[in-house]
């Protein structure tokens, strides 16, 4: 299972409040892995070079064909407008048919408490899986 660790972008002043996203992201089908890995290697990248980034990690369970993703983020602002530049906005468009299922989490830290564990990001994935289950059931 390829994981990139936790890799600081900035060094935000002591007491800051960040925003950290966590996501799961599961594949349809094994031939599509391939092509999901490499461009979230790309991504990853971009997010390193990234204005507002504070730090980021990846893991790839490629046997399971599901991606996880944790940043944290200066702003709101920050995090959006990674997403919408090249080149994360064509991957995004460019591997939407290959999704399964996709969750997405959000919450603010105080930047002290960087880097966020897998088995916290973990957690707060499952809690989102099972709100917007709950929110869809109702």
């Amino acid at each position: 299972m390829p994981t990139l660790p936790w890799k600081s972008i900035s060094k935000p002043p002591p007491g800051t409040v960040v925003l950290v996203m966590a996501s799961r992201l599961d594949v349809r089908s094994f031939k599509d892995v391939p092509r999901f890995f490499l461009r979230s290697l790309a991504a990853w990248r971009q997010v390193l070079g990234t204005r507002g980034g504070v730090g980021a990690s990846l893991i790839a369970d490629l046997g399971k064909r599901r991606f996880w993703t944790l940043s944290a983020w200066q702003d709101k602002d920050a995090l959006y407008a990674y997403a919408k530049t090249e080149p994360h906005q064509s991957i995004m468009v460019g591997l939407r048919p290959t999704m399964r299922e996709s969750v997405f989490t959000f919450w603010e830290t105080s930047v002290e408490n960087l880097p966020i564990s897998w088995s916290e990001a973990k957690r707060r994935i499952q809690e989102q899986e099972r709100a917007d289950h709950d929110k869809a059931g109702a």
